[in-house]
């Protein structure tokens, strides 16, 4: 496992961009909410922590991670900096799973192709609850952390472009 004995949401803010003259949309999925409420918060405190202006994150909720899709395309037009697309889909008992991950992975990647606003991938894809509750907040730090960390570098690379 990948995040075995690392934590997620270690980084060196010296090397991270002043963030303040950037907006960012966050994408929310209400499924797995308690998940999903962790991995937001982490991307808020890290945008926040690096100079955001709290009026500067806009939010919106979707009902699920396949809904991401269209509520980062919406978000793109917004004027924001970078939208990060918060997620979690669990493993189950059918195919669900497998085909909720690749069409959310597959839109996601096309908005970045087709479109000049990236869009960061904050879904976790775990196997169970508790690999989501590591990374999200647990002993493996938090993914929204590194989301938001991901989106403030994208803002900077899109400026400077």
């Amino acid at each position: 496992m990948a995040t075995v004995n690392k934590n997620l949401s270690d980084y060196d803010k010296t090397t991270i961009p002043n963030a303040k003259d950037f907006r960012f949309g966050i994408v929310v999925s209400e499924w797995n909410d308690t998940i999903t409420e962790g991995l937001f918060q982490g991307a808020y405190d890290a945008l926040i922590e690096n100079g955001v202006l709290p009026d500067n994150i806009v939010r919106w909720n979707v009902p699920g991670s396949f809904e991401l899709i269209y509520g980062s395309k919406k978000m793109q037009e917004q004027m924001v900096s970078a939208v990060i697309a918060i997620g979690c889909v669990i493993q189950g008992e059918t195919k669900h799973f497998d085909f909720v991950c690749e069409g959310v992975t597959q839109g996601i990647k096309d908005l970045n192709v087709q479109r000049e606003t990236p869009v960061i991938f904050c879904v976790l894809t775990d196997n169970n609850m508790q690999q989501s509750i590591d990374r999200s907040g647990g002993i493996h730090g938090n993914k929204g952390t590194e989301a938001a960390i991901a989106a403030i570098k994208m803002a900077e690379l899109r400026r400077n472009s």
